[in-house]
Formats: C-alpha cells, sequence, structure tokens
C-alpha cells in the first residue's frame, strides 16, 4: 500500500492553493498556554451549580454532560440553549445530536473545557516546534472510523469539521496544526478524509481545504502513482479541480522563479 511518509507543516505550503490562501499558525506557545489558563480561571468563576445540559449523541445514543455556561461558549449550542430557555426548558435541558461522532463530541467537550484534546500538543521551546503529547499509541492514533460515514478518515479532520459546525474558531486552528503533525498516512484516508472535508465545509474555507491540495502537490510523485488516486479520480469530486487550479498555479510560481533566475544570471 503507498503510504504518504512526510508531515506537512505549514513553512511547506506553496504560495498559491487555488482559490484558498493558508493562514498562518505561528503563534507562540505561550500565548496558548495564557488563552487556556484565562479559559480555565473563566469557567470557575462560576457556581459549581450552573445548569446541567445533557447529550444524546449518535444513533447509539450515547449520553454527555456539560455545564450550561461552559457549553454556552460554542456560538451554535448558545442558540439552541436560549431556544430551549424561551419553551420553559430551564432545568433538564437535552440537546439530540443524532448525527455526530461520540469520540469527536468527546473532543469537543474536552476542548471545551480545558482549550485541547487529547493528545495534548505541546511545544518544544528549544527548537521552536510543536508535538502531541501522549503514552497510549491505541487511543492517540491519527484515524477514527467514523459512526455515520463508516470510514476510517483523519480524526483531526473530523474534530475541524465539529469545530467548523460549532462555531469554535479556535478549535479549527488547533485541530489543523494537530494534523500537520501526523506521518505515514495511507494514500486512500488521505483521500476519504479529503472528500469528507470538502463535503462539511464552506466553499469558504480558507484552511482545512487548501491543506489537502498541499499535500498532494507536495507529493505528488507519490500521488501520481496510486492506483487509489486514479480511482478516486476517475470517480470525481469536486476537490479534484481545486486541486487542478493549485497544481496550475504552483507551476505558474515554479516558471516564474526559474525565470528570475534565469534573469539574475545573465
Amino acid at each position: 500500500m503507498s503510504m504518504f511518509r512526510r508531515s506537512f507543516m505549514v513553512k511547506d505550503e506553496p504560495s498559491k492553493t487555488g482559490r484558498w490562501i493558508r493562514k498562518r499558525h505561528g503563534k507562540h506557545s505561550r500565548h496558548g498556554k495564557l488563552k487556556a489558563q484565562s479559559r480555565s480561571d473563566s469557567l470557575t468563576e462560576h457556581p459549581v451549580s450552573s445548569p446541567a445540559v445533557t447529550f444524546v449523541v449518535s444513533s447509539e445514543r450515547r449520553f454527555f454532560v456539560g455545564h450550561e455556561h461552559v457549553i454556552a461558549q460554542s456560538l451554535y449550542f448558545r442558540s439552541i440553549l436560549r431556544d430551549l430557555s424561551m419553551v420553559g426548558a430551564h432545568a433538564n435541558k437535552v440537546v439530540e445530536l443524532p448525527d455526530e461522532d461520540p469520540e469527536i463530541f468527546s473532543c469537543i467537550l474536552e476542548y471545551l473545557y480545558k482549550g485541547d484534546y487529547y493528545p495534548r500538543l505541546t511545544h518544544n521551546e528549544l527548537e521552536n516546534t510543536h508535538d502531541t503529547k501522549t503514552t497510549d499509541r491505541i487511543t492517540s492514533k491519527a484515524t477514527i472510523l467514523h459512526a455515520r460515514t463508516r470510514d476510517e478518515i483523519l480524526r483531526d479532520t473530523v474534530v475541524y469539521c465539529a469545530a467548523e459546525k460549532y462555531g469554535l474558531e479556535d478549535l479549527k486552528q488547533l485541530a489543523l496544526r494537530k494534523q500537520g503533525l501526523h506521518v505515514g498516512i495511507p494514500i486512500p484516508i488521505i483521500l476519504r478524509s479529503a472528500r469528507y472535508a470538502y463535503e462539511n465545509t464552506p466553499d469558504s474555507d480558507a484552511d482545512l481545504r487548501a491543506h489537502y491540495l498541499v499535500m498532494v502537490i507536495r507529493a505528488r510523485e507519490m500521488f501520481k502513482t496510486s492506483g487509489t488516486m486514479e480511482m478516486e479520480m476517475e470517480k470525481g469530486h469536486a476537490w479534484f479541480f481545486d486541486l487542478f487550479v493549485a497544481m496550475c498555479n504552483h507551476i505558474d510560481d515554479m516558471e516564474g522563479f526559474c525565470k528570475q533566475q534565469s534573469f539574475k544570471s545573465s
């Protein structure tokens, strides 16, 4: 099986990726720590008697419980809670999420409480690099078997799409950064994850979609010999046209660079 063997960091991105220009994620870890501390402080300001909200997740009807003042950090849930209050459901509020994956929703709740989700993102200040901290290779694997699609896809991609749905911008950037740390991902999983990303983000998305375009461009030698890539392209999908545009822009950039170098040497 063809394998994708390198990690794509922000520094690897081409200057253009079709309609999308990737945002920079070079924030220092100290800023992230301050934000997490601020989040923790703000949560402890509220009484422990904050109303509880029960979530019924997936067709398996898995139950999760969270405090209302924590859940309300999400614009999506804040709107739902407001509607429940208007109809008189001041106690025992229940939110049904039949299409959500339990593992992903667990990540959402963990982020709302702690500002991160397992495995934690750590920063090496000496090398100015990031990594995920874990001692459990099983629970920290890069992929999940998604409950709704029944496909194995990249976990951080699903977290990103859930963060998009629930209005959690900082979580989107965190998930994107974590995904960039993974290596050794099989090409079929990358392509399935790209499809999922396109089907669960708006056309205006300028980060996750571009991330997949960058992946293919940077590892084009591997993708162009992949039978899975060939079959996926024959099936067709909107993201392949974006890939074509991004590839054309990359070629234009390379031609421009070569012309510039030729002019300097003449």
